[in-house]
């Protein structure tokens, strides 16, 4: 019986720390749209994903979407640079990791978009854009379908 207890216990933080983990990406994703004018929301968010020990291509995606978008928040032009830089870096590494996946080409749509034009990250707009018309069935949130339509309109 005791021998039992430290694997329940393993069991039981596995699950718990994958819920965890779940429960952070799905509150990201609820509230991406409005990181960009809302300071303290993208403050936390990137704390909670930095926060867990999560190394799925999906969570660096988003902690790379957040970080660029922190770069808004920023005041200093250095920090603005590096931290955008550092999050770039990121969404970059999490497509290498998964070049498949549409909800991260879907992040990297909506920086490319979104970055000012000096920064010279606009070169996969189109190829992003097609890729997801082509596997948008791989995104089953419907609160993410509604983030992509504008994005695939623009």
């Amino acid at each position: 019986m005791i021998k039992i207890f430290p694997l329940l216990l393993s069991v039981f933080c596995l699950f718990t720390t994958s819920e965890m983990r779940s429960d952070v990406l799905d509150e990201v994703r609820k509230n991406y749209s409005k990181m960009a004018s809302n300071k303290d929301l993208c403050k936390t968010a990137m704390a909670n994903l930095k926060g867990t020990k999560d190394n799925s291509a999906t969570h660096l995606a988003y902690l790379g979407g957040l970080q660029t978008i922190w770069a808004n928040h920023t005041l200093n032009p250095l920090s603005k640079l590096s931290t955008f830089k550092k999050g770039k870096k990121n969404i970059e590494a999490a497509i290498k990791k998964e070049p498949n996946n549409a909800e991260l080409r879907f992040i990297r749509l909506s920086v490319q978009k979104n970055a000012p034009k000096f920064l010279g990250y606009q070169s996969n707009i189109k190829e992003d854009v097609e890729f997801i018309k082509n596997n948008r069935s791989q995104i089953k949130s419907n609160l993410l379908n509604q983030y992509i339509e504008p994005l695939l309109k623009e």
